[in-house]
């Protein structure tokens, strides 16, 4: 595990002196369980709270205090990304580790900027994953290395936010008129951003562009 600090740290890495207060949310219970029991092993960190939800997952973060939030990207009420820029606004002692199963540049891009400390895949091996809640608690920037490389390269999003807005209805299949009533847009203004979103991901159809925002992490 690598990042723009150094790698893994040994425990005892506690915040000042004390024990890591986590906050362990995902949307997937067995997930979440297995993963707040692996770190609550660790003799300097605290599983303080679990979410289910975005939305629970700041407000548990507030309520106990975390010094570390872990978060999943795909979760309901509120994504991940999202939660995190909550989080950065009400609660700024509190660091952000994204874990997520989807390793996609434009996610990586989106959660530092949203003021993410560190974005992980769920496959990381527990003592790595523990490492790397120290090294956020600590402020220390920790991002797969993979995951880095491909995000330096990858560029930023080509879509305006109106185009992603337009694939992300889109993507559950609906009509141009189902669209147009769920964006409040008309139906033409609806298939110029298609058209438009199209050109830019390079897709002959508007599933082959929603596949391809979503492979690179346009979209959540």
């Amino acid at each position: 595990m690598t990042g723009t600090a150094g790698a893994a740290t040994g425990a005892g890495g506690d915040v000042g002196g004390s024990r890591i207060r986590l906050l362990v949310a995902d949307d997937q219970a067995l997930v979440r369980g297995a993963l707040a029991a692996l770190l609550g092993l660790e003799p300097d960190i605290e599983v303080v709270a679990e979410a289910g939800t975005g939305r629970e997952a700041v407000d548990l973060a507030i309520a106990r205090q975390a010094d570390v939030a872990m978060l999943d990207v795909e979760m309901p009420e509120l994504d991940g990304i999202s939660a995190a820029a909550e989080l950065r606004e009400a609660l700024p002692g509190c660091r952000v580790l994204m874990v997520t199963t989807f390793g996609r540049p434009g996610y990586v891009r989106r959660a530092l900027q949203a003021g993410a400390t560190g974005f992980v895949v769920k496959d990381t091996p527990a003592r790595a994953l523990a490492a790397a809640v120290r090294d956020v608690a600590r402020g220390i920037r920790v991002i797969d290395p993979v995951l880095a490389a491909e995000t330096l390269t990858s560029g930023d999003s080509p879509l305006t936010e109106r185009e992603e807005q337009v694939l992300a209805v889109a993507r559950t299949g609906g009509t141009i008129a189902d669209i147009s009533r769920s964006l409040h847009l008309s139906e033409g203004t609806v298939r110029n951003y298609l058209s438009s979103a199209m050109g830019k991901a390079g897709a002959r159809t508007r599933a082959e562009a929603v596949r391809i925002a979503e492979s690179n992490g346009w979209l959540l």
